[in-house]
């Protein structure tokens, strides 16, 4: 039986071509990674639920004094250290008598911007464009579509807790 030619070259060197298209692969995998990561994280977000709301202590009951509406504000306990002050979350507190309580976001539902409370009138008043709330929180006038949003609120121990980390929007009023 013959023998098939052995071949006697050497191993072919490292050619430019070859280094580029591998570089080429290697920088391409890499793009692909970090490209792939955020829009995997986004695809499986909806899998991942973390409960977003949580309790918490707005002060004691004395704090408020009854038929007075008061400026409370919490931290939102979904923040992260960079967040600053904007963490900080400000609500209306109205304590109306005995362990009855309203609390108002503090945002127009026309565009949320921050609405004041004036003592004299009895009103709400939005300085943007100009949306009055009465001082249950129901629109008196102006471009708002709604009243104030009110957050769930509970009492416990003496003292006036809010669920925070709610988002107030027209189709999911809190």
């Amino acid at each position: 039986m013959a023998q098939p030619p052995t071949s006697s070259r050497a191993p072919l060197s490292p050619t430019r071509r070859g280094f580029l298209f591998t570089l080429g692969v290697a920088l391409n995998t890499i793009a692909a990674a970090l490209l792939g990561i955020p829009l995997l994280r986004y695809v499986l977000s909806p899998a991942k639920h973390v409960d977003e709301q949580a309790w918490i202590k707005l002060g004691l009951l004395s704090d408020y004094p009854e038929n007075k509406t008061r400026l409370a504000t919490y931290i939102n306990p979904f923040s992260v250290p960079w967040d600053g002050d904007t963490a900080k979350v400000a609500c209306w507190v109205r304590h109306l008598t005995g362990d009855k309580f309203q609390v108002f976001a503090i945002n127009c539902a026309h565009l949320g911007c921050p609405v004041r409370w004036f003592e004299e009138s009895g009103l709400f008043l939005c300085p943007c464009h100009g949306g009055t709330y009465y001082e249950d929180g129901q629109r008196a006038s102006g471009p708002p579509p709604r009243g104030l949003y009110e957050y769930e609120h509970k009492i416990e121990d003496g003292a006036l807790w809010v669920r925070g980390g709610q988002m107030p929007t027209l189709s999911e009023p809190v």
